[in-house]
């Protein structure tokens, strides 16, 4: 049998007692990290093998735990914090167990986003968890546009050095809105700071991020929120020519293609 068990993302008594058990249970442990896992595990006394199962050698390891589960072996998958498969490795092995019809299980706990959800304060009842972006802008643009017109609040996973270059990508995608970052969630430090994607984020980045941001108000285009001209040229600078781009923001705002005209002819 295979469980999939959630660690703490921070605070190391955030450990459910369940989780405990089936660590202490375990014949053997795959991890993100070993070196991480086990500070964990002396902090409970646990000593278990532990072999690394990362998004490196995710489909290698998968193999090894489905074998070892059709042998008997209790087997426990973990990652450095929160839920494994959740912006963490898993995914391949769930797919492979799955395939092969090999039961496995899922022992929950701690969850950053979640955590940030509350800390943020923003509407909670509809959200969507888009995790990491990707690091070129051109794709973060294009994950964004996805999702620039949903009104559901929004949830991001973001590394200290792409806090700032995130917020810029959401601001040209979004226009302006309410946002709050997150970081160190449940240790001595924990702090949810609320800005605005226009005015970006204060402050030197340390630790890892949630990004929560708000969602677009119901029947109206975030963009709209920008001048005329502005509203042009965030899609052109998104790659679009000029008569394309005339033509998306003619639509976000609810007018003509020759209204806006007399906006872009110096463009």
């Amino acid at each position: 049998m295979v469980s999939f068990v959630a660690t703490p993302i921070g605070n190391l008594k955030d450990i459910t007692l369940r989780a405990l058990e089936t660590l202490k249970d375990a014949d053997v442990i795959f991890c993100e990290d070993t070196r991480h896992t086990i500070k964990l595990l002396n902090a409970y006394e646990i000593k278990k093998p532990l072999y690394a199962c990362h998004k490196f050698n995710e489909t290698e390891a998968a193999e090894k735990i489905l074998a070892a589960s059709r042998r008997g072996e209790k087997v426990v998958v973990v990652s450095d914090a929160g839920t494994p498969v959740v912006s963490d490795p898993g995914n391949i092995v769930c797919k492979i167990l799955r395939e092969n019809g090999e039961p496995y299980t899922l022992i929950p706990g701690a969850c950053a986003f979640v955590a940030a959800l509350v800390l943020s304060a923003l509407p909670a009842g509809r959200f969507a968890f888009i995790g990491f972006l990707p690091d070129k802008n051109s794709e973060k643009k294009s994950v964004l546009e996805k999702y620039k017109d949903s009104d559901l609040t929004l949830a991001f996973h973001s590394a200290p050095q792409d806090v700032d270059k995130d917020i810029k990508a959401m601001y040209e995608v979004f226009g302006d809105r309410n946002a709050c970052a997150v970081r160190e969630i449940t240790k001595l430090h924990e702090e949810a700071v609320n800005f605005t994607l226009k005015d970006g984020l204060a402050g030197e980045k340390r630790g890892e991020y949630v990004l929560v941001v708000e969602g677009a108000k119901e029947g109206e285009s975030p963009l709209n929120a920008l001048s005329e001209v502005e509203h042009i040229k965030h899609y052109m600078a998104a790659g679009l020519d000029k008569k394309e781009a005339l033509k998306r923001a003619a639509k976000d705002r609810g007018v003509t293609k020759s209204e806006l005209y007399p906006f872009a002819i110096d463009l």
